[in-house]
Formats: C-alpha cells, structure tokens, sequence
C-alpha cells in the first residue's frame, strides 16, 4: 500500500532545500534574497525611468541634433547642445585607461599571488587595496599639480616617433588632455583591477599547477597554462568593473582637463570633455531645462555603461567552457 510521506529537510531533495523549501531559516533567507534582487531590479527601472521622461523633455526642446551636435548651449533660447565631443572623450579616455591599466594590474596581481614570497607580497597588497581608497579629488589635485607638469617630455618624445600618425602630434602647451585624462584614470582603477584578479589567481586549484610542475613546466608556463586560463572570466569582470569607474569619474577629470566642444585630431592636444566632467562643470548653474540637458546626457552615459557590462557578461558566457572555473 503506498502512502505519501511528506519530505522533510533532510529527506527533501537537494533543489528543494537549496531553494528553501525546507526549514524556516532557509525559507526567510530566500525570501530576502529574492527581494533584494528584485529591489535592486525596481532602483535601476526607476531611475532609467527618471532619465528617459526628462531626457525626452530637454531633447524636446533641442534645436540641434542631440546625437551629432559640436556644442553645449544651454543658457540662450532655444537651447543648442549635443552629446558627440563628449561621448567621444569619455569612450576615448576609457580606452586608453583601460590599454594601460589591465595588463600592469594583471601583472602586479600574478606578482603578489605567484612570484613574491609572502613578506613581500603581503604588504604589497595591502598598499595596492589602500590606494583604492584615495579619494577621487586627491587623485585630480595630483594630476594638476604633478603629473600634468611632468608629461611635456613624454609628450615631446611620442611627437617625435609617433606624430606622424597625426595621433600623437604634439603642439607644445599644457598636456591636459584626453591622453593625460587616459594615463590618470589608469592609475584609478588599477587597484580595482589588481584585487579582483588577484583574488581569482589564488582560486586557481593547487593540483593543476602542481601537475604542470611535475611535467616540467616552467614558473611561466605554469602562469599560462593553468592560471590565466583559470581567470580569464575573473579578469573579464575586474576590467569591467575598472571600466566602470573610468566611465563615471568626475572630479579628477574636471580638474585635469581642459574641457572644449571640439574634437581634435590628436590626443596630445587640450580639448574634448566627459559626460561626467560636463555634468559636474554645469549642474549647479543650469535652471530646469538646462538641467534636464544634462541628465539627458546622463542618460546616454548610462545606457553606454549598460551595453559594456552586457557585453562582459556575454564574453564571460561565450568563453566560460574553455576557463577552468567552468569544471
């Protein structure tokens, strides 16, 4: 005769508990769970909502195009802005960041996490996590005061060896520019980049690099073969996450650019700005229309830092069977 029995929590089967089905603290934790990501889901719809209704009232008003317009006039009527220079110089000073940062992060977190012995590794991380901490005005006020004053020769000698490209053309000058902006953000993020990497090194299983080992694999072979496989997802998400600063920072760029409407040619030479360093440059003058311009470029900013993580994800996705931490 066959009965029902009731599943209890250790009868249950493991999906069952795993989504709390069981036991009263299991069911509360899940509950919790599941409102905070549906909370977190409510915030970004609410303010994606937000930007978009006044977003479509400032473009309403636009009497350039919005998307391919050289300027930003807010102050006369009918206003006259638009978003190119700075979409420009935010995806431009992003790039060159990211160029410079990602591989000096990798490479100081496989330091800290294979090469140094552990005294010197140890005290080595914790300054890398410190300068993560550094206030973003702090790093502005350096950039002003001493980085900026020592580029001229770096500048001088890119000119001379790459300014045929008409990429690097020097023009003498102050070097604030969207190359400096690239070279500053760089610092700013390769904490960021350096931790998480650094923490997905030392997840790597300690039985594949010994095998490599025993195979006679060299210290770098072992790096290439076993680690860097293994972390590949972990990097991906440590860029993204540093890209995600250098989009969004605002003071260190305000105070270090020279901000312009124009696009220059080369990246050596003053001029372009950020969405970030333009909404701060203007915000606090601007009247509501003129506001509602500057969130409707905050709007594009978000949507830009929408489609990078998307695009992260799906790499990390794409790739995940060929990482070891897919096994």
């Amino acid at each position: 005769m066959k009965t029902d029995i009731e599943p209890t929590s250790s009868t249950a089967p493991p999906q069952d508990r795993a989504r709390g089905t069981g036991r009263l603290g299991d069911k509360i934790f899940l509950g919790l769970s599941r409102g905070s990501g549906i909370l977190l889901l409510a915030i970004m719809a609410a303010i994606a909502v937000f930007l978009t209704i006044r977003a479509i009232s400032a473009i309403s008003e636009d009497h350039g195009n919005f998307l391919t317009t050289f300027e930003w006039n807010t102050t006369s009527r009918p206003m006259v802005f638009g978003i190119a220079v700075l979409a420009y110089g935010t995806i431009v000073s992003s790039i060159i960041a990211m160029l410079i940062a990602v591989p000096v992060a990798v490479g100081i977190a496989l330091f800290i996490s294979h090469y140094a012995p552990r005294r010197l590794a140890t005290p080595v991380a914790y300054v890398i996590d410190l300068l993560a901490a550094v206030p973003s005005i702090v790093y502005g006020l350096w950039g002003a005061l001493f980085l900026v004053p020592h580029l001229t020769g770096l500048y001088q000698w890119l000119d001379d060896y790459l300014g045929w490209t008409k990429l690097f053309e020097y023009n003498d000058g102050a070097p604030r520019s969207l190359f400096t902006i690239g070279i500053l953000l760089a610092i700013m993020i390769i904490p960021i980049v350096t931790s998480v990497s650094r923490e997905v090194f030392r997840q790597v299983p300690q039985m594949h690099e010994e095998a490599a080992l025993a195979l006679g694999a060299t210290r770098w072979e072992v790096v290439r073969m076993s680690v860097l496989p293994f972390g590949r997802s972990g990097i991906i998400s440590a860029s993204m996450l540093g890209l995600g600063r250098a989009l969004g920072e605002t003071m260190a760029v305000a105070t270090v650019l020279s901000p312009s409407y124009d696009i220059v040619p080369s990246l050596l030479d003053p001029g372009g700005g950020t969405f970030a360093q333009n909404i701060a440059a203007h915000f606090k003058e601007a009247d509501g229309p003129a506001r509602d311009a500057l969130i409707a470029s905050g709007l594009v900013l978000f949507v830009i830092t929408l489609l990078v993580n998307g695009a992260a994800r799906l790499i990390i996705a794409r790739r995940k069977e060929y990482s070891g931490a897919a096994a």
